[in-house]
């Protein structure tokens, strides 16, 4: 899945000379945290400003009345100008990895020339990976320990196909001993006794579950 097909497209966006008084009004009344700022018709992208840029530049609730002409400066005074963006194409995945290792919680998605054509958030990627994932469907959880070497996951699958049971994803990581892997199924059944059983008996370790009434 590439980020164009998730992106929002309705994007609110404000100039580098837009007082900041004006982005807090659009944050709460849109109810969002980041707005893009952008130059020119084609909306390339030159900052961004968050809720948190403008709460660092809020007064105190002690000192509330102080400084208010503050208010009254551009947002490009206090706007983030090394923007990370990303671009219409990027895969999903290659997308989280970025907002895990920047702590970020949106980006733009731009064109080769920083032109904006959507938005992504931190919430945006959490929701798409968890349909990815099919954890939003009723289904059931089996891991299972295979060697690391080729067609172990072709033989657990067809294991399933045998048992006429569908398999929402599949998720492949490694196990504490390279010689071994960790093969992740969500498969839609609520109760995945019978599989674990067929799995069990044609040599495999299923990891999980591992409960009482679980070890058949």
């Amino acid at each position: 899945m590439i980020l164009e097909e998730i992106m929002k497209t309705d994007v609110i966006t404000l100039t580098e000379d837009t007082p900041i008084k004006d982005a807090m009004l659009l944050l709460d009344k849109y109810r969002i945290r980041h707005i893009p700022i952008v130059q020119g018709p084609e909306k390339k992208v030159v900052g961004i400003i968050s809720d948190r840029d403008i709460r660092d530049a809020s007064p105190s609730i002690f000192h509330s009345t102080e400084h208010l002409e503050d208010f009254l400066k551009p947002v490009s005074s206090i706007m983030q100008r090394n923007v990370i963006t990303a671009h219409p194409l990027d895969f999903v995945e290659e997308v989280s990895t970025i907002f895990y290792e920047n702590n970020i919680g949106c980006l733009p998605v731009v064109t080769d020339n920083d032109e904006l054509r959507g938005i992504i958030t931190e919430t945006d990627i959490l929701h798409t990976l968890v349909e990815l994932m099919g954890a939003h469907q009723p289904s059931s959880h089996i891991e299972v320990k295979v060697l690391n070497q080729t067609g172990m996951l072709a033989s657990i699958a067809s294991i399933f196909k045998e048992m006429h049971i569908n398999i929402t994803s599949v998720l492949v990581y490694p196990y504490k001993n390279p010689e071994y892997k960790i093969l992740v199924f969500r498969v839609q059944t609520m109760d995945p006794r019978r599989i674990i059983k067929a799995i069990e008996q044609a040599g495999y370790e299923v990891i999980w579950p591992k409960q009482p009434g679980m070890n058949i």
